[in-house]
């Protein structure tokens, strides 16, 4: 019975990495657009909803439930998993992911608040951040080279 569980909360999990992931990788392009965007124009002011948006009521339900479903599986193997090394790095780059969700939080407000001290080309490199650590995931999760 437990195996079958685990089987559900890891498609879960899944779906919950895929979901922020998308939201990670879309705010800064978002951000980016928002540089072009005049302070309290129409267009500025539509970037700061889908922002918000995208930022509560997808990204960070969906952060939520990576962590939860990643706690649970832990759980129900037992923890026997947790001295492989390859576990160990992508918990590290999954911590990076938390870390640019929270800034990408940060520079949300800065944006709402017309106090965005960065450039369009500071949002593309961030944009780009997501990315790099995903695939270091992926590599550690499906390789396990250590």
């Amino acid at each position: 019975m437990a195996g079958e569980w685990y089987l559900w909360i890891k498609a879960l999990h899944v779906i919950a990495v895929i979901a922020w992931m998308a939201g990670l990788l879309y705010l800064p392009r978002l951000f980016v657009y928002h540089c072009e965007a005049e302070h309290g124009s129409d267009q500025a002011a539509m970037l700061e909803i889908m922002e918000r948006r995208l930022l509560r009521a997808i990204m960070t339900p969906a952060m939520a439930v990576v962590f939860a479903s990643a706690l649970t599986l832990l759980w129900i193997r037992g923890f026997e998993d947790f001295s492989d090394g390859w576990l160990h790095g992508k918990l590290v780059l999954v911590v990076g992911l938390a870390v640019a969700h929270g800034l990408m939080g940060r520079w949300r407000k800065d944006f709402a608040a017309g106090a965005n001290s960065h450039s369009q080309r500071f949002y593309r490199i961030a944009n780009e951040v997501p990315a790099v650590l995903m695939v270091g995931i992926i590599i550690l999760v499906i390789v396990k080279p250590f």
